[in-house]
């Protein structure tokens, strides 16, 4: 008897934390593939606004280090500068937009834009090397950036859906 009410104690200890574990499990899951469901527009917008100046204070300081680069006077420069000048229109449009709708999901495609063209720039700062100071602000801005493609589901920044 004492056998038969250990073996159903044991098992019934087992089933609750396998169940545990899976409850716990599919949580994490739930969260993740929602995230961007669950987040108020002032939370995006507050996402947007550092996208908006990470972006700002790139392209100044982007358009310095093209100067200084072997690429400086070539049509790649001029390419690269006007890529970076569409990134920061298309955040300013991201923004805009963004005020002047309802539901901050409405924005995906003006957020899908801003990340296909920092893709294209993210690439040629990975083929070119501009400096530390350059790199470690894309960076920034490539984080930033990233926040917005997991709130919005998109793929991140240089993903193979970008080029």
């Amino acid at each position: 008897m004492r056998k038969l009410f250990s073996k159903i104690t044991l098992a019934t200890l087992a089933l609750t934390v396998v169940s545990i574990f899976a409850a716990d499990a599919s949580a994490q899951r739930t969260r993740r593939e929602t995230r961007g469901r669950m987040m108020t527009k002032a939370q995006v917008q507050t996402v947007i606004k550092r996208v908006e100046d990470r972006v700002d204070n790139f392209v100044s300081k982007y358009d310095k280090a093209l100067d200084r680069s072997r690429l400086d006077g070539s049509s790649r420069e001029n390419w690269l500068m006007n890529r970076a000048r569409d990134l920061e229109r298309a955040t300013d449009e991201l923004s805009s937009e963004f005020d002047r709708r309802d539901a901050w999901i409405e924005n995906k495609e003006e957020t899908r834009r801003c990340l296909n063209i920092a893709s294209d720039i993210d690439r040629n700062m990975r083929n070119y090397r501009f400096g530390s100071a350059a790199e470690s602000n894309w960076g920034r801005v490539r984080y930033e950036l990233n926040t917005l493609a997991d709130i919005y589901n998109l793929p991140r920044v240089g993903a193979a859906a970008y080029r």
